[in-house]
């Protein structure tokens, strides 16, 4: 391997145990009993190895879940660091680290905006700039003050429609070159 893939790999790395142990709610997790500390630290090396990306051919070898699972590794860190930060309901300069987190190890795990993927000559800030959108559009409603009013699903379901249309422009970017 090259030192420029090492670096990648290295950064890959860090950003998801970054990741992994923010969404982990330290300063509540930490506190706590001994469960606490080991939650932090499973996380941290579950991330340590699933952040680079995996170099193989994209063939599907075996539908066994372990398989996938591993196969996919460095898709099921942002979502599970996700799901792991909707569990812990960080405070809100946490919840803003996790989310600027996620965006950043995303677009280093991302072929497209890194360059790899991409053909030359195409504009890779766009996906980069719908994914922090997106980031910030969902960030924005998910700390609005309106959870135990009727207004609720009104931000819920203008967040959702807005990832979605970010997203769409984002792919649909992709294949127009």
């Amino acid at each position: 391997m090259s030192r420029a893939t090492d670096v990648h790999r290295l950064t890959a790395r860090l950003l998801g145990v970054a990741l992994a142990v923010a969404a982990c709610n330290p300063p509540r997790t930490l506190g706590g009993p001994l469960l606490g500390w080991i939650l932090v630290l499973a996380a941290g090396g579950a991330a340590w190895w699933a952040a680079p990306m995996v170099d193989a051919r994209p063939v599907l070898t075996s539908t066994r879940w372990t398989v996938v699972a591993a196969r996919r590794r460095n898709t099921l860190l942002p979502v599970g660091a996700v799901v792991l930060a909707a569990l812990t309901a960080p405070a809100v300069w946490l919840a803003a680290c996790v989310t600027g987190l996620l965006v950043a190890y995303l677009l280093v795990t991302d072929g497209w905006t890194m360059g790899s993927t991409a053909p030359a000559g195409t504009d890779r800030t766009t996906p980069a700039l719908a994914a922090t959108a997106a980031a910030a559009v969902v960030f924005a409603a998910s700390t609005a003050p309106v959870a135990h009013t009727t207004w609720s699903r009104l931000p819920a379901a203008l967040a959702l429609a807005a990832t979605t249309a970010c997203v769409a422009l984002a792919l649909r970017h992709r294949r127009a070159r």
